[in-house]
């Protein structure tokens, strides 16, 4: 593989993915093709599910619908673009392409960061407000939330992004990983640019840190309201009712924190796309699972959908 020396600016990069033989390539091709159909099969059904039963037309299954959506979005910036260079012998992406991809992977991250925080509200109104949901958690207020939890998970990465876009890259053009991420992408910049790396980092830190312990404070709220709740029954209901969007807050969550909690070196390359790949495209295949796992009315929803 020829790499352009250290005069040179260059216009592309190298995604070196997972290096292995050809053969190990066709073999982790298949297992991500099936991964990438089950996770659109999953996600899929859930968004029918909703959309054709009329009893799941309220807010919690709304904001549901909207997150099985963000998932098919969030591993479709990844995946096939994966999936090519599984089969490519240069693996290259282009320039633009490298952006593109940099910028919808973390504007669809800081968006499931901001739609877990929605969903934890409105369980908290729920549970700790129920007389007061249906007066609160409107059919325009769901939908003003949905607006501002893409508007901002969009507009969150775009400034320091278009910023490193016109920066120069310049010597090895190899990022050891399988997406755009910006620590190896930013050591291929010509010139150092600490201000830079201290935004991203900070942007980075808002809606992982303050939104996690949002979603943490409303879940010691709902679970103060659960234990006053007389009844075995109604405090097993209120559990169930949570217990799916908690497992995926803790799946979520507990990698991206493992990601960007710690620091980032060579040695941690092979740590860093694993642990990329779990909250990434593992979670995004899980979390359809554990929605339909844990509701009947869910279940419901989707053999009366496998039955049309």
């Amino acid at each position: 593989m020829k790499i352009p020396n250290n005069s040179n600016t260059i216009t592309g990069f190298i995604l070196l993915g997972f290096p292995c033989p050809r053969e190990g390539q066709i073999l982790l091709f298949l297992l991500f093709s099936v991964v990438y159909l089950l996770t659109l099969m999953g996600n899929g059904s859930i968004i029918c599910a909703v959309h054709w039963d009329q009893r799941l037309h309220t807010p919690m299954y709304i904001l549901l619908a909207n997150f099985s959506f963000l998932e098919i979005c969030y591993v479709t910036s990844t995946v096939p673009n994966m999936l090519a260079n599984f089969l490519s012998d240069t693996k290259v992406i282009s320039f633009s392409g490298c952006f593109l991809q940099f910028y919808f992977f973390f504007s669809l991250g800081s968006t499931e960061c901001f739609f877990l925080t929605i969903m934890a509200f409105d369980r908290y109104l729920a549970i700790c407000q129920p007389l007061r949901y249906p007066t609160y958690m409107t059919g325009r207020l769901c939908t003003n939330l949905v607006v501002s939890c893409w508007a901002l998970g969009f507009l969150w990465y775009l400034i320091p992004i278009v910023i490193i876009s016109q920066m120069s890259f310049c010597g090895s053009r190899i990022i050891d990983h399988f997406l755009c991420d910006p620590d190896p992408l930013l050591a291929l910049a010509c010139e150092k640019a600490p201000g830079v790396e201290l935004v991203f980092s900070t942007l980075s830190a808002v809606p992982i840190v303050i939104l996690f312990v949002l979603i943490m404070g409303s879940y010691v709220l709902v679970l103060k309201a659960v234990l006053k709740v007389p009844s075995a029954a109604g405090r097993r209901k209120a559990f169930s009712t949570c217990g799916s969007h908690l497992a995926v807050v803790s799946l979520f969550y507990g990698s991206v924190l493992v990601m960007y909690g710690s620091s980032v070196t060579e040695q941690e390359a092979g740590t860093q796309k694993i642990v990329t790949l779990f909250y990434s495209v593992v979670t995004p295949l899980l979390n359809p699972m554990i929605y339909s796992l844990r509701n009947k009315d869910i279940k419901k929803a989707l053999k009366k959908f496998l039955r049309i």
